[in-house]
């Protein structure tokens, strides 16, 4: 399977005073590549109305500048598929070139507020995404 990309073009409103991407646009935009590639894999969060997906770790390390107008390739990958939780990493690459990656730790979370085991559909599409990058 090759690599799931999604296509950004970073928004005005995305950015600050510098004319550079606001830090928390990139987040926004990892988590819009995770939600198109969740999708890519035949799943959707609304499949799981009484369940939350919460992030509890983010990361994102800024390599070079982006800016108002640029156009990013935002790649997805499976790192981990855990029992009530996983995780995906990230790398936003601008003309080729990677201009921030980094990851984020979703946990399966019911809604009395306590993990619980991934919804069997979602934990197969993971697993099989992350073994077909192997």
């Amino acid at each position: 399977m090759p690599k799931f990309t999604h296509r950004v073009r970073v928004a005005f409103p995305d950015t600050d005073a510098s004319g550079r991407i606001h830090f928390t646009a990139m987040l926004r935009y990892f988590e819009s590549a995770e939600i198109e590639f969740l999708r890519s894999l035949g799943y959707c969060y609304r499949d799981a109305p009484d369940i939350g997906f919460p992030r509890v770790r983010v990361e994102c390390e800024y390599r070079s500048a982006v800016g108002f107008d640029d156009e990013l390739n935002i790649e997805v990958a499976v790192k981990r598929v855990g029992t009530t939780s996983y995780t995906l990493e990230f790398a936003a690459l601008k003309d080729g070139v990677v201009a921030a990656n980094g990851s984020i730790v979703v946990v399966c979370v019911g809604r009395p507020g306590r993990a619980q085991a991934l919804p069997e559909a979602l934990r197969k599409a993971l697993t099989e995404a992350a073994a077909a990058r192997s």
